[in-house]
């Protein structure tokens, strides 16, 4: 007979380790943050106000490119500050309002959008992109089922190499931060053979290996499934209205009750001050929504296609494209506005063939949780029994496993592994 997980993985607590923690939030990190918990026999609880992966996960691209993966604020990003003001089909879009902490945020944005500021959050980043891929392997050799999907066919494409340059520039910078990327710049007839979805609207193009994707609902809901076949409980279509810290405890409130836990991690995504504000944490998450849509094509592709300059990713999902794009920043819960959907179908329609752009299926819009300067907030907060796990902007579901397999041993030895140490909730 098998040992029960509980024995198997007690040797991992250490003196007065909590045994029962309460997640919320069942997106990619809070859900990955519980696995990594029950690895050290820990039963835990996730509350979910929707169902799992109700949030910014559901709707991801799917991308698991350690290689892309760096700071949002950057000094390119300013060239759509105005654009954004003006157009509705930027793909950066700031709707205008009266909205204090969406400046707040801004305002913040824009102070870290340096290339000073850059090199540091880069710096923060490597170290958990050296071990982003590696995370999802444990996943893999632990029981969760869904695939991720190896591919060297990753393709950023450009109409000419004028515009290639700025992603060239970049990819040079995130090497020299000591991030390792393999990429190489490729011909339009190159990239055309390597992918006829193309056009000859795509005249350049750089191919990018290494690199990983999958279908985020399908790892999620398969994510999901270990959880509870480990004997986690997740508790969907339950609010937690507040956290009250107690001698000994946590207790949740929700409209399930109240109930108490050793400790909490918050995982809620855009909407992680809500809980988190209270017990210190005053950096700003603001949403960053993004938009997909999945169409069918005549050809799939053999890896994702990349259109930076029209901000928008097409990943292979079963026999659909899905095409997202957008940065939208608006409230979490405002309705999905169709003109984004239109912005990014004309964007890419010059760059793609045996793609049917108007038999478009799950249109969908999702809240990135962004922070001003670009890096997640992971760690304890000023309660020693609330812990944050949240504001990953596009890469939650890249970061989303070593995020929770690094807030696991926070969690558990009562201090942060280095790696997290940038990432302070309390800076």
């Amino acid at each position: 007979m098998s040992p029960e997980p509980e024995q198997q993985h007690a040797p991992a607590f250490v003196a007065g380790a909590p045994r029962d923690v309460a997640v919320v939030g069942a997106g990619m990190v809070g859900l990955a943050t519980a696995w990594f918990l029950q690895e050290a026999g820990v039963h835990v609880t996730v509350y979910e106000r929707d169902h799992v992966g109700a949030g910014a996960s559901w709707g991801n691209a799917g991308w698991l490119t350690p290689g892309l993966t760096a700071p949002l604020p950057e000094p390119a990003v300013l060239r759509y500050g105005l654009r954004a003001v003006l157009s509705p089909r930027s793909p950066v879009y700031l709707p205008l309002r009266a909205d204090r902490g969406l400046l707040r945020f801004l305002t913040s944005f824009v102070a870290h959008s340096t290339a000073r500021q850059w090199r540091r959050g880069m710096a923060a980043y490597v170290p958990l992109n050296e071990r982003a891929l590696e995370a999802f392997d444990v996943l893999a050799a632990g029981g969760v089922d869904a695939q991720t999907y190896r591919t060297n066919n990753f393709l950023a494409c450009f109409a000419g190499e004028r515009d290639a340059r700025g992603l060239l520039a970049e990819l040079e910078q995130i090497r020299d931060a000591g991030q390792e990327v393999s990429f190489h710049p490729v011909t339009g007839w190159r990239a055309r053979a390597l992918e006829p979805t193309l056009t000859d609207r795509v005249g350049v193009a750089i191919q990018i290996y290494g690199q990983r994707y999958l279908d985020p609902p399908e790892f999620v809901r398969s994510l999901a499934e270990a959880v509870r076949e480990r004997g986690g409980e997740i508790v969907e279509g339950v609010e937690v209205a507040d956290l009250r810290p107690r001698p000994g405890g946590v207790s949740v409130l929700s409209g399930a009750g109240e109930r108490q836990h050793d400790v909490v991690v918050v995982a809620t995504g855009a909407l992680l001050g809500g809980l988190a504000t209270r017990f210190g944490v005053r950096q700003p998450v603001q949403a960053g929504r993004g938009y997909s849509f999945s169409v069918p094509v005549r050809q799939m592709p053999r890896g994702p296609l990349y259109f930076p300059k029209q901000r928008v990713a097409c990943t292979p999902l079963g026999d659909r494209l899905r095409v997202a794009g957008m940065m939208e920043f608006r409230r979490p819960d405002d309705p999905l506005d169709p003109r984004r959907i239109t912005a990014i179908v004309d964007a890419v329609r010059p760059f793609l063939t045996g793609v049917d752009l108007d038999d478009r299926r799950d249109e969908w819009v999702g809240s990135r949780p962004c922070t001003p300067d670009g890096l997640p907030l992971a760690g304890v907060t000023a309660s020693p029994r609330v812990f944050v796990a949240g504001g990953h902007g596009m890469w939650g579901i890249a970061l989303g496993p070593i995020t929770g397999q690094l807030m696991a041993q926070t969690v558990l030895k009562g201090e942060a592994p280095p790696e997290l140490a940038p990432f302070d909730p309390l800076r």
